[in-house]
């Protein structure tokens, strides 16, 4: 008997385009995904109106993680408004995947909300706690990693980030952030590394 993949759509970078988010849910439902992955920056630019609910009108689990636009406050407001999760800082398992993350930027790249890179890494390290004897585990950050390709355009990445894929080793780390290198994938080590960006991605692990 083969073992069912779980099938996952990730995007990041909404800003508050709940037109974006109607598109991402009929994606979602046509492609038949178990799981929807936001990475951060939810809010900002747009009206944030009824951000989360074309998933949950679909009945779609959601995970989501603040950007450096989203206050941490306003991250709890939408998954409790919405009853979805908010992954910064924790962990969760879906058909055997472990998913953990930290959100927020470790820079002052955006006004709403900033996390040292002593934090992010702690963060992270807090999360990956509940995922003991999980084989396949995916990494979630809304900030890009170090030394990768999102670096070309010139913002520097999180060395908490790169060092904790390295210490944890996971399948996949999703990131969204820095929006001139959506789509693009990198690795480090044996972890694919893949900024999301708005139209998001279909994943099977």
């Amino acid at each position: 008997m083969v073992n069912k993949k779980l099938r996952i759509l990730a995007a990041s970078d909404l800003h508050g385009d709940s037109r974006l988010t109607k598109k991402l849910a009929l994606r979602a439902e046509k492609e038949a995904v178990d799981i929807v992955v936001l990475c951060g920056d939810l809010t900002g630019f747009k009206e944030s109106k009824d951000l989360i609910k074309p998933f949950k009108d679909k009945n779609q689990k959601v995970l989501i993680l603040p950007g450096n636009w989203d206050s941490f406050a306003t991250t709890d407001f939408l998954a409790q408004l919405y009853g979805v999760t908010n992954i910064h800082g924790y962990s969760a398992v879906y058909e055997g995947v472990g998913f953990f993350g930290a959100g927020s930027a470790s820079s002052a790249l955006g006004p709403r909300s900033g996390i040292s890179e002593r934090e992010l890494l702690s963060t992270l390290e807090k999360a990956h706690i509940g995922l003991k004897g999980i084989e396949k585990k995916i990494m979630l950050t809304h900030m890009h990693p170090s030394k990768g390709i999102s670096e070309a355009i010139g913002f520097r990445g999180s060395d908490s980030i790169r060092k904790a894929v390295q210490k944890f080793k996971p399948d996949l780390l999703l990131h969204g952030h820095i929006h001139e290198t959506f789509g693009t994938e990198d690795r480090i080590g044996k972890t694919k590394v893949i900024n999301v960006g708005r139209e998001g991605v279909i994943l099977e692990i």
